[in-house]
């Protein structure tokens, strides 16, 4: 099953399939080490669900709702 990155729970993990957006945005993840086959672990959102933070690639990132869904997440079941 898949979902996009802003919609997991926190504690759920996954792994990147896909990465949308555009231009900068896009750019961004992937300088960010947003790729698609990386491991990714939602590890808490803010009180009013923005920003969240993950785990990827061994360190903790922070991206905006609007990054998050831009990313397309196979869920471990």
């Amino acid at each position: 099953m898949t979902k996009q990155l802003s919609e997991l729970a926190v504690g759920e993990g996954g792994k990147i399939v896909k990465v949308g957006g555009e231009g900068a945005i896009r750019r961004r993840l992937f300088d960010m080490g947003v790729t698609p086959g990386a491991d990714v672990f939602f590890r808490k959102k803010a009180p009013l669900g923005d920003p969240i933070e993950i785990t990827l690639r061994g360190y903790e990132l922070t991206l905006r709702k609007a990054e998050a869904q831009c990313v397309e997440v196979k869920v471990e079941e």
